[in-house]
């Protein structure tokens, strides 16, 4: 349907596809999945056929433009591993590993990971890591892949929940935005399941039944990525006169293989062989070794989401805990609430047990390295009514001091969950009862903590060395000493702050990178560089003292004052960090001027970066946001009707559709809308009703 362009991308698709036992892969997710999946698949064929008989108004523009048509679903189709997948990122993560250690060697390498708990990077005994890089695994790609964007941009979320002790209603509140690539359409779907047994609310993915963030009668809940590590390469050494085998403990053994045919648009058939080893699928091979993937994804249940069907029917904390096993993939911290008051968080997905090694740099395919099952479930962090009274997420190292299973070393900097365990804590602290409203300010903040710690370290430099020979500078420094560390559009400190701590990423980048290797790491993001500069540990300053410091500070904020005088003029009240920072919401087929106008919608000036609550990633030289929180909830256990949500840009997929950009003006300016529950609530809200009869 693409052309040749994306053979090599579909050829790993089918090496990815799940190989199990089905009865085993339907049962982990719920009893009754293949029921469920059956009947929703047989929705989107009454459809698929109600449009494509004669007489009917036709299939939709997209498959119009694209040129095909959909063909009949089955529940196979979502259950695909292919997602799941790029929901992981440690396969890539061991080569960019793998990398580094071959041009800097252990120390140096282990030293720019910041690997948590600190562990050294250290190759197995005689493995060769030359040569492995990331761009191995180029065409491993996910279907929300539209636009290159690093993969921390696809591990950001924000959850909490807050025990009714804290709450102007005396119950608990809910809150999730999970963060993933900005898409058009929407990349969740809004609904309200309420049949026999079922009456659930929330967002999922479209192409998949049931409610993955929600709340039910009596629970709510919400997650964020879990840095579970669920993949490991083994690096394959070849029989260099059969290159169909691979050596084993055993000796040579033969790559199972597959034969399979890729149809291509406007093009002949690509006839391809897939290989795999005890380990599983061969996702690179040169003759000499191949790199095979073992991950979770090749296990019963690990479809991305589909734990939920159990999920979305639980009662209370017990319920809740027996369904977290069946919850494997994307591995999540999910926070808990229900309406007896308690709140809750597990941190779950199947987590490979390693014993022997870390899994933080290919291995050896000889039998040496190999996992010893999984952890169970009910050893992973969790934790139920804290004495705290609030529970949050972002993303952040979950795990406690000496716990004893090597689950993962990649984390995101915590500077998330610190800004909100920050305001929760304030507002326990000044008895403050919290309600919906401190909810929705509170996934709507934009106070930077790292512009804070930069701004102690300006105002320092400052004092130490007077500016009052330089006035652009000394207006510049004075700009963000005196700024409150909001990074909202409209702010012209904002706007120099992000200019700033570019530069200044990239002056210590150039410090503390050989050149060999900057190709590899690109600019070091803010949360490796700021501890570098407070602790001045960083190469070139360390050797010297704080006045070396003060200096790369001064410096590059000058730059960063003439880069935006250039590029927003010499008057500061004119600068606004909004200009520099819009989203666009640009479809798939958009690759035509006309197609641009039906589809496309932006840009949009947006508020924060991909360090404050809310999330507004961007990556490289370009401040264009391309990740974030595309789906708001935010529950109110004395209510269900008092809670709200934002879904953007619309919940149609259909141009000219009233619902196709409708939601965007209120996501733009932080603004929800009421997510009735009650069955008097929605009929009194309802406009339209679509009757779907066999």
């Amino acid at each position: 349907m693409l052309g040749a362009s994306a053979v090599a991308r579909d050829i790993n698709a089918r090496r990815l596809r799940y190989r199990g036992n089905w009865s085993e892969e339907y049962r982990s997710y719920a009893p009754d999945t293949l029921a469920i999946l059956q009947a929703f698949t047989a929705g989107i064929n009454a459809y698929i056929q109600a449009i494509t008989s004669q007489g009917r108004p036709g299939l939709p523009v997209e498959f119009q433009i694209a040129g095909f048509k959909p063909e009949p679903w089955t529940p196979e189709d979502c259950v695909n591993r292919l997602a799941a997948y790029s929901m992981m990122g440690n396969a890539r993560a061991e080569l960019q590993h793998a990398q580094a250690v071959s041009l800097l060697g252990t120390e140096r390498a282990t030293a720019l990971f910041r690997l948590n708990p600190q562990v050294q990077l250290a190759p197995a005994p005689g493995i060769e890591l030359s040569g492995l890089s990331p761009q191995l695994l180029a065409n491993v790609v996910s279907s929300d892949a539209r636009m290159p964007f690093p993969a921390s941009s696809l591990r950001e979320s924000n959850n909490w929940t807050v025990s009714g002790a804290l709450t102007a209603s005396g119950k608990p509140l809910l809150a999730n935005d999970p963060h993933r690539v900005i898409a058009l359409p929407s990349l969740r779907y809004i609904v309200h399941l309420n049949a026999p047994g079922w009456n659930v609310i929330g967002a999922g993915e479209p192409g998949l039944p049931g409610v993955a963030a929600g709340h039910n009668e009596e629970v709510a809940w919400g997650f964020t990525i879990f840095g579970i590590d669920q993949e490991d390469l083994y690096l394959e050494t070849l029989n260099p006169a059969a290159p169909t085998q691979y050596r084993t403990a055993r000796g040579w053994v033969p790559m199972r293989e597959e034969r399979d045919t890729v149809h291509v648009r406007n093009a002949p058939d690509v006839s391809t062989v897939l290989h795999f080893t005890a380990h599983g699928p061969v996702l690179w091979e040169d003759g000499r070794h191949a790199l095979a993937l073992r991950w979770v994804g090749a296990e019963p249940g690990t479809a991305g989401y589909l734990g939920s069907l159990t999920l979305d029917r639980v009662h209370d904390w017990e319920e809740f805990e027996r369904a977290m096993p069946r919850w494997k993939v994307p591995s999540e911290n999910i926070v808990f609430a229900d309406r007896k008051g308690d709140i809750g968080e597990h941190s779950t997905g199947l987590a490979p047990l390693r014993t022997r090694f870390d899994g933080l740099l290919p291995l050896p395919g000889t039998g040496e390295y190999e996992w010893d099952g999984f952890i169970p479930n009910e050893k992973l962090p969790h934790s139920h009514n804290p004495a705290s009274g609030y529970i949050a997420t972002a993303n952040q190292k979950t795990i406690p001091a000496g716990y004893p299973y090597a689950v993962g070393f990649e984390w995101a900097d915590p500077t998330r969950f610190d800004r909100i365990e920050e305001v929760l804590r304030e507002a326990k602290a000044a008895g403050h009862k919290l309600t919906v409203a401190d909810m929705q300010a509170l996934q709507s903040d934009v106070v930077s903590l790292f512009a804070r710690r930069l701004q102690r370290l300006l105002r320092q430099a400052s004092s130490r060395h007077p500016l009052g020979g330089d006035p652009a500078l000394t207006q510049a420094a004075a700009l963000l000493s005196d700024w409150d560390c909001a990074l909202t559009s409209d702010s012209p400190a904002a706007a120099l702050y992000e200019i700033w701590t570019t530069q200044l990423r990239q002056a210590v980048t150039v410090r503390s990178v050989p050149e060999s290797a900057r190709a590899m790491f690109g600019t070091l993001p803010l949360e490796w560089v700021v501890p570098e500069l407070e602790s001045l540990r960083t190469p070139s300053l360390a050797e010297r003292d704080a006045a070396d410091r003060d200096s790369l500070l001064i410096s590059t904020l000058r730059e960063a004052h003439d880069r935006l005088a250039q590029l927003q003029g010499a008057d500061p009240h004119r600068w606004s960090w909004g200009k520099l920072h819009p989203v666009y919401f640009r479809h798939a087929l958009d690759g035509g001027e006309g197609e641009k106008a039906l589809f496309d919608l932006g840009p949009v000036q947006r508020s924060g970066d991909g360090e404050v609550v809310q999330a507004t990633g961007f990556s490289g030289t370009s401040f264009e946001q391309i990740s974030g929180a595309s789906y708001r909830e935010i529950f109110d256990l004395s209510d269900w009707d008092s809670s709200v949500a934002i879904n953007v840009p619309g919940q149609s997929g259909q141009p000219g559709s009233q619902h196709y950009a409708d939601l965007l003006p209120l996501w733009a300016s932080g603004q929800y809308f009421p997510l009735k529950f009650s069955r008097a609530a929605v009929d009194k809200v309802t406009t339209d009703v679509l009757t779907l009869e066999p």
